[in-house]
């Protein structure tokens, strides 16, 4: 067995062990913001065993990202909205009226 050594802050394994399980298994421990978490085969394995795919991760982040620009497009139209907030009139009048006006009393 190696002896105990630091390898990237890691004391309780050897670095042997560490890189045989990064090798042969695909065996990953996060750091930082990612702590707890793991790449385990070809999956992100959370603290909780949750499995996240490759493909599921771009799905979530392409949903994220269609939200955004979802919002970013909502926030826009309701700005271009307010500016055009002008009175609308509406006139009532019967067709034969119109007519008249539009065409004349003399014609057809």
């Amino acid at each position: 067995m190696a002896k105990e050594i630091s390898y990237l802050g890691n004391t309780e394994t050897s670095a042997v062990d560490t890189h045989a399980d990064h090798i042969l298994r695909n065996h990953v421990e996060l750091r930082g913001p990612w702590a707890g978490w793991r790449l385990a085969g070809r999956e992100l394995a959370s603290p909780d065993g949750m499995r996240l795919s490759a493909e599921r991760l771009r799905g979530i982040a392409w949903r994220e990202e269609a939200e955004q620009r979802r919002d970013r497009a909502r926030s826009r139209n309701e700005q271009r909205k307010a500016g055009h907030r002008g009175m609308v009139t509406l006139i009532r009048m019967p067709v034969r009226d119109w007519h008249a006006e539009r065409f004349g009393s003399r014609a057809g």
